[in-house]
């Protein structure tokens, strides 16, 4: 049988998420929704984005966290 990975603590899930290189870069991060909802929850992952600074973007069935604060456009 193969173990069963051990799941972080929600501080511990959101300190890895956010101290990923592309997030370092201002880059993006990208999420499944129903992954951020069963270790985490929805709220706490939106209020740490926020609280960052960051900007939240929800498509089909992933989040795109986009790690600056500068302005955003969308062209199409």
């Amino acid at each position: 049988m193969m173990p069963v990975p051990l799941r972080l603590s929600p501080d511990a899930w959101i300190d890895q998420l956010f101290s990923a290189k592309a997030v370092r870069k201002g880059a993006v991060v990208r999420r499944q929704i129903a992954w951020v909802a069963r270790e985490i929850g929805d709220s706490r992952f939106r209020s740490e984005v926020r609280r960052r600074g960051y900007r939240l973007v929800r498509t089909a069935d992933q989040y795109i966290v986009i790690c600056h604060d500068g302005p955003i456009e969308i062209l199409f």
